[in-house]
């Protein structure tokens, strides 16, 4: 993507031959993958400091205190929470909703159609300057988030102590003489 310092990078020449209408979808969707990852990692580190009171779900019979954080909640979820789960993907796909312009043209990427009150600016200067920032964000946070669904993988929580995960292949050579 074109932002400072490096400018427009593309060592494998993967934009080689696209259409202004290519290159706008393809920011309209890293725009979008960012807003969810943002959201994704303060979801993911929310449960370590806070749960809700009270049930997740009362005809099942599970509170929020019992969902485990991390990977190991996706067991906990009922299937209404899959069904609402859905829902909300369905809504961030559609036009006018998490990422896409309401015209659907993506005449303007990271134009929604609507304007948060606080960060709403008629400077296009200072709205780059902010779409700048929200792709760096949003950049960041995905690599945040498959981080983190990495060493919850790996070794069975979203902090990961390495010292409780015995079986990794990063300590191989660990014994061997030199290391």
């Amino acid at each position: 993507g074109v932002q400072a310092p490096v400018g427009f990078w593309d060592p494998l020449g993967l934009a080689a031959g696209s259409t202004n209408f290519d290159y706008k979808r393809r920011r309209e969707v890293e725009i979008k993958h960012g807003r969810v990852a943002m959201l994704a990692a303060m979801g993911y580190i929310t449960p370590e400091f806070f749960k809700f009171p009270g049930y997740l779900s009362v005809a099942e019979n599970i509170k929020f205190a019992d969902v485990p954080n991390g990977l190991a909640a996706i067991s906990k979820v009922p299937g209404a929470g899959w069904l609402q789960i859905l829902a909300y993907g369905l809504f961030c796909e559609g036009t006018g909703g998490f990422g896409y312009n309401s015209d659907g043209q993506m005449s303007d990427p990271g134009n929604c159609g609507w304007k948060p009150p606080l960060l709403a600016t008629s400077d296009p200067v200072l709205r780059k300057k902010r779409l700048n920032a929200e792709l760096a964000n949003g950049r960041l946070a995905m690599m945040a988030i498959i981080g983190m669904f990495f060493q919850d993988g790996l070794t069975g929580s979203p902090w990961g102590d390495w010292a409780l995960y015995t079986a990794s292949p990063l300590r191989a050579f660990e014994n061997e003489l030199g290391v």
